[in-house]
C-alpha cells in the first residue's frame, strides 16, 4: 500500500469501502464533462470500476483534517501515451481550494523520485481551463493536440 502525504492531504489506496464515494465522484457533472460517462450508476458498478479499472497508482485523496473524501489523483498507463499520464478529478464542490495542485505536485514527485519516471504527460478536453492551470501550475507545458483510441474528440496533450 502507498501512502502520499501533503500539507494538508493523504492519498492512499482506493478501496472496495470507497465504492460509495466512486459512485458519486464518477456521476459528478465536471467528471461526466471532462473525462466521460463510465455507466457506473449503483454500488455494484462502483464496486466493479475499483476492481477492474483503479490501477495501484491512481490514489484516493483525503483531506487530513476532517478525513473527507475529495477526489482521486494518480497515474495512469494510458493507451495511445508513451509515458505515464497524470490525471486527477475532483468533486465540484472542492475546486477551487488547491487541492488538486497540491495533490498533483506529490504524485509528479512521487513518479519522479520513487518510480524513475522522468517524463510524466497529462492530458485534458480542449476546454478544460482549470485542468490546464493546474497542469501548468506543476510545471507540464502543452505540446500539441491529440487524438486517443477511445475518445470522440482531441485531447490537449502536456508533458514535463
Amino acid at each position: 500500500m502507498t501512502e502520499l502525504r501533503t500539507e494538508r492531504l493523504t492519498l492512499t489506496d482506493v478501496t472496495q469501502d470507497d465504492a460509495e464515494f466512486v459512485l458519486e465522484l464518477l456521476n459528478d457533472p465536471g467528471w461526466i464533462a471532462n473525462i466521460g460517462d463510465r455507466g457506473v450508476r449503483t454500488l455494484d458498478d462502483a464496486r466493479a470500476y475499483i476492481r477492474d479499472r483503479f490501477s495501484k497508482s491512481l490514489w484516493l485523496v483525503v483531506r487530513d483534517r476532517s478525513g473527507e473524501r475529495l477526489g482521486m489523483c494518480g497515474l495512469v498507463d494510458r493507451d495511445g501515451l508513451d509515458h505515464y499520464d497524470i490525471g486527477y478529478a475532483y468533486l465540484a464542490r472542492h475546486a477551487g481550494q488547491g487541492y488538486a495542485t497540491e495533490a498533483a505536485r506529490v504524485v509528479l514527485a512521487h513518479a519522479r523520485e520513487a518510480l524513475g519516471h522522468e517524463t510524466i504527460l497529462a492530458i485534458t478536453a480542449p476546454d478544460n481551463v482549470p485542468s490546464q492551470r493546474v497542469l501548468e501550475k506543476i510545471g507540464l507545458k502543452f505540446v500539441q493536440m491529440i487524438n486517443l483510441p477511445g475518445y470522440a474528440e482531441p485531447s490537449a496533450l502536456f508533458t514535463t
